[in-house]
């Protein structure tokens, strides 16, 4: 039987990481070389100085409610992707052991049965990456063109509020920082998207391989061609290799899923200040809604699937 590739049921999800920096080639870490210049410019550059900008907006108007938790609901989103992505990069070697692993003998399926198994796992999480991306991309192009659709744009209304050491309301400055803040919020997009999605192939790579696992003591007497005792060792070999997965992951991802939590429960208290502010059927309103259940799926994804290997693991 042909070896089950499970990384490459992923390759499009790295594909992006390394488009916005987070994936340096191989199994390798960062080194001094062009992809970390790069991924500098990416990540400080880019994301880190529109979070400033955001963030400073807040110093200015903290006496305003109203306006203070406009802009909290957005700069805390974006800052958190900042931090996902730090110590995304921290944990980079231990990802990369995980990411490597996925293909070990022990994790290969033993039937036909098992192949659909774990190609059914990772086909579902295609699925779930497709919807996840598309409920995020749709809400976010709608923010970036809110001032084209109010008409607020001939105010010279930016996207988000940030300040700006310059006056955006003069032309060209006005497009330039329109387009700066287009392109910020296009890469914490792909990177907030992303990585929640390779955590969550991790999750699912789980659950398939424990049900493999169960199938494969299930159907122990079956191959009359092989040793018991032997399948036995191996499926005990396969559960070790199992836990130590599962414990590597965690270890990637627990601090991410914990600035998650605290992150969008903040944001929601805000958003929902937010609406009772607005009418809802309005356009402001209709987005802050698409924001609200974007956040929700946020959320609603890590205790999916993280309840589902709590339950594959008892």
């Amino acid at each position: 039987m042909d070896k089950f590739d499970s990384r490459q049921k992923i390759s499009v999800n790295i594909l992006m990481l390394k488009l916005v920096g987070l994936w340096p080639e191989k199994h390798e870490s960062y080194k001094p070389n062009l992809y970390t210049i790069y991924a500098f410019i990416t990540v400080v550059g880019i994301m880190g100085s529109h979070n400033f900008f955001q963030t400073m907006d807040i110093c200015f108007v903290y006496k305003d409610l109203e306006a203070l938790a406009a802009s909290i609901f957005i700069t805390t989103t974006d800052v958190l992707v900042s931090v996902k992505s730090c110590f995304f990069i921290q944990n980079m070697k231990i990802l990369k052991k995980v990411i490597l692993s996925m293909n070990d003998d022990a994790f290969q399926p033993k039937s036909k049965k098992q192949v659909e198994m774990l190609g059914n796992s990772l086909n579902f999480w295609k699925f779930m990456y497709t919807w996840y991306f598309s409920v995020l991309s749709i809400t976010s192009a709608f923010w970036l063109i809110l001032p084209v659709l109010t008409g607020s744009v001939q105010r010279k209304q930016l996207p988000l509020d940030a300040w700006y050491f310059y006056d955006t309301t003069t032309s060209p400055l006005y497009e330039i920082t329109y387009f700066y803040q287009c392109v910020a919020i296009i890469f914490l997009l792909v990177c907030t998207i992303n990585i929640d999605s390779l955590i969550l192939a991790l999750m699912i790579y789980i659950i398939g391989q424990c049900d493999n696992l169960c199938d494969s003591l299930k159907h122990l007497e079956v191959d009359e061609k092989q040793n018991v005792h032997k399948r036995i060792i191996d499926c005990i070999k396969h559960h070790k290799k199992i836990l130590s997965f599962a414990q590597d992951s965690n270890q990637f991802f627990d601090k991410i899923i914990l600035g998650q939590f605290v992150s969008s429960t903040t944001v929601l208290a805000s958003t929902m200040f937010q609406l009772s502010l607005v009418n809802p059927f309005s356009t402001d309103g209709l987005i802050k809604i698409m924001y609200t259940l974007a956040v929700m799926s946020q959320i609603f994804i890590y205790c999916w699937f993280g309840n589902e290997v709590e339950l594959k693991v008892r």
